[in-house]
């Protein structure tokens, strides 16, 4: 099973770029470096924060382009971890064992997976399973 466990961290939607601290970073790779000598971490990125982001609506069915930071946000995220684990419970562990300030929530999602959908679904989105695992050879 895979699981997206999302970090969010209050105070970052009207964070500036470039706010890391480096011993919250040493504790962070710490962690990441735990997941992955436990063969669970498939992939693990940090995201810039929203002040110099953009956000693309769909209002009336056209595109609207808004920079970032987004005023109305009240919850951003800071990066994500993807794993591969047995269990939701097992995912929960390792979201618990992460170095987080109080000032932060990780929220723990199971990803998708084509077989979890209906016969019709999975056949409209025939050809995903490939497509996915033609963007993980070129990511990599």
């Amino acid at each position: 099973m895979r699981f997206m466990m999302l970090m969010i961290p209050k105070g970052y939607e009207k964070a500036a770029p470039g706010t890391s601290e480096a011993k919250m970073v040493a504790a962070m790779m710490k962690y990441n470096e735990s997941l992955q000598k436990a063969g669970v971490l498939l992939a693990v990125d940090g995201l810039h924060p929203p002040s110099i982001g953009v956000r693309v609506s769909f209002a009336g069915g056209k595109p609207k382009v808004t920079d970032g930071p987004f005023t109305e946000a009240k919850e951003v995220l800071g990066g994500y971890w993807m794993i591969q684990v047995k269990s939701k419970e097992e995912a929960i562990e390792w979201a618990k064992r992460c170095p987080a300030s109080e000032n932060e929530v990780i929220e723990v999602r199971q990803v998708q997976e084509l077989s979890d959908f209906p016969p019709d679904v999975q056949k409209a989105a025939a050809g995903f399973s490939e497509m996915q695992l033609q963007s993980g050879q070129r990511r990599g």
